[in-house]
């Protein structure tokens, strides 16, 4: 997120701790899947790569058979048909060869993941379908429900968040301690000891 985005965000924590908007030293956490502007047919991981490859595959069988096929059929419907097909079986190879220069980038990343309209996004999971886009984490106060410490993350689940957003909204509220409040998808035993190590 821009700097100047984040700067603005600050001040408006700031100010609203001055207007006493802030009582509690407690913050409820959680997670928001926020769709990105990759289409999910532009991001691929290791098993869409290998789907993707043997539809093609199967494509390329089917218009090789009806080229053989062509033998039985009169002269003047294979010089129709025959270079649609022979057009088709050369666009399938080219995109062949798309999925192999894919492959050889997919094996370069880390979580084995590629979303080539908005490469930050990632493939995550939601309730019925997935998305691919963003895991928005924000810290919001209780009583006026005010967003006091947010972060934009492409982490598919939140096990390691609760540690980096109680601390960032401790500091944003510049308390001594803070209770903060996260559902069972933020527990992870290290995320836990890292917020208690951050309490005087």
């Amino acid at each position: 997120m821009g700097h100047g985005v984040r700067q603005v965000c600050k001040q408006f924590v700031v100010v609203c701790r001055k207007l006493n908007l802030l009582s509690q030293s407690t913050v409820v956490i959680d997670g928001s899947k926020f769709k990105g502007v990759n289409n999910r047919d532009r991001n691929y991981t290791t098993g869409k790569l290998k789907r993707r490859r043997e539809e093609l595959e199967r494509s390329v069988e089917r218009y090789f058979y009806r080229l053989d096929k062509m033998d039985q059929k009169a002269a003047d419907v294979v010089e129709i048909q025959a270079p649609v097909l022979k057009e088709k079986l050369a666009s399938l190879k080219e995109a062949l060869l798309e999925l192999d220069a894919l492959e050889l980038e997919l094996d370069k990343t880390e979580d084995k993941q590629i979303s080539l309209t908005d490469p930050d996004a990632r493939s995550l999971r939601t309730r019925g379908t997935g998305v691919v886009g963003y895991n928005v984490q924000s810290a919001v106060e209780p009583d006026n429900h005010l967003i006091v410490a947010h972060e934009v993350t492409n982490q598919f689940n939140d096990h390691s968040q609760l540690s980096p957003m109680a601390i960032a909204a401790k500091d944003a509220r510049a308390v001594d301690e803070l209770d903060a409040v996260a559902d069972r998808g933020y527990f992870k035993g290290e995320q836990v000891l890292a917020c208690d190590a951050r309490t005087p």
